[in-house]
């Protein structure tokens, strides 16, 4: 089997590709990433529901308007990323991660906090003015960088990305790895930081001219073991974090150099006329008709199991939903308007002391 190295030197022999074929690749890079990265965020969109929306702006089904906004601003985020790698007298500046991230998240907006007792407005493109952390599977709370050493630590990060882009010690695929790393233990915004640290991780990939990535919605709970082992090697220390060794981080550096591997593989094969097409997301991978019923079960799987354990216990909190599921807040959220809006449950009282009303049983 060849090597990456290998895989990467015929991968630039076939340039450049015909115009429709490249063409082909880039709708296809489009319709996979979006969807996966948004999903893994919680986004309740369909693979389908995904493609008709960025191809024909098409808001057929029954998500929230918030969720087809979201995918279309990722999208706007890709293409402004996509703009700013290929420009190589442009370096990677703080300045344009934040308007990265203010440009998938479209505008300000409000977010419940953990407890659900207090909303608070989150400042799109602004670094985080308050500490961010997030629950373990073990019930731990492990925290990022705090708000006072972000500005510091996102400084040192671009500047030490550049630097090594320039010494060239490091592979291409990981630099983007070891960057994605430690953007993630930063977590310098209040939303959208896995995103943004997919879309970086391409950024880097594709300055290189390596095929961008997909990581999938399907993988997710792996992707997420893997980031843990790299806190495990690390330490909880958001700093130490932040300055993360190759060695520390290993796993994920392992993990996104098999997707790359396999992604130069199917890309050559694709240039060489050896395949039609690359499938990088999971509802795709099977037929049209089976994989609209996948997306399908797929969402209301996740509702079937938020209507249970409010069945379980009507007192559940918001927070608890999101710990048991092992979602963000954001998504748990998507999940109970949409039960509320198909008249599923209703919320009798308020967020404290309150309980959910289940209307219709074994929904899902």
């Amino acid at each position: 089997m060849p090597t990456i190295e290998q895989l990467y030197r015929e991968w630039r022999t076939l340039q450049p590709l015909k115009p429709e074929l490249q063409h082909r690749m880039d709708q296809q890079f489009m319709f996979d990433f979006n969807y996966n990265s948004n999903h893994l965020e919680g986004n309740t969109l369909t693979y389908g529901q995904t493609k008709l929306l960025l191809l024909f702006g098409d808001t057929i089904g029954n998500a929230s308007m918030q969720d087809y906004e979201e995918m279309k601003a990722h999208n706007v985020g890709l293409e402004l990323m996509k703009m700013s790698a290929i420009d190589r007298d442009r370096t990677l500046s703080e300045t344009f991660i934040r308007e990265l991230n203010k440009t998938i998240l479209v505008r300000d907006f409000y977010k419940t906090s953990r407890d659900g007792e207090y909303r608070y407005k989150i400042h799109v493109g602004v670094y985080k003015t308050r500490p961010n952390s997030v629950i373990t599977p073990t019930g731990e709370i492990f925290n990022y960088a705090s708000f006072e050493e972000t500005p510091a630590l996102m400084c040192d990060l671009v500047k030490w990305y550049n630097e090594e882009e320039q010494k060239g010690i490091l592979s291409p695929v990981e630099l983007a790895a070891l960057f994605h790393y430690r953007y993630i233990r930063i977590h310098p915004f209040e939303d959208g930081n896995g995103r943004i640290a997919r879309l970086l991780m391409n950024y880097i990939l594709l300055r290189h001219d390596y095929p961008m990535i997909v990581v999938r919605t399907d993988d997710r709970a792996n992707y997420l073991k893997i980031l843990h082992q790299c806190d495990l090697l690390t330490g909880k220390i958001p700093t130490d974090g932040a300055y993360a060794t190759s060695k520390q981080a290993k796993p994920l550096i392992d993990y996104i150099t098999a997707i790359a591997e396999k992604k130069l593989m199917a890309v050559v094969q694709l240039a060489k006329g050896e395949v039609t097409e690359i499938i990088e997301s999971a509802e795709e991978s099977i037929s049209a008709e089976s994989g609209q019923k996948s997306g399908q079960k797929s969402g209301q799987k996740r509702w079937s199991e938020v209507l249970s354990l409010i069945e379980e216990n009507p007192s559940i909190s918001r927070r608890e939903l999101s710990e048991k599921l092992n979602i963000n807040p954001s998504a748990v959220q998507r999940h109970i308007q949409r039960l509320k809006s198909e008249s599923v449950i209703r919320r009798i009282g308020g967020d404290r002391g309150g309980h959910w009303e289940v209307i219709k049983k074994g929904k899902g």
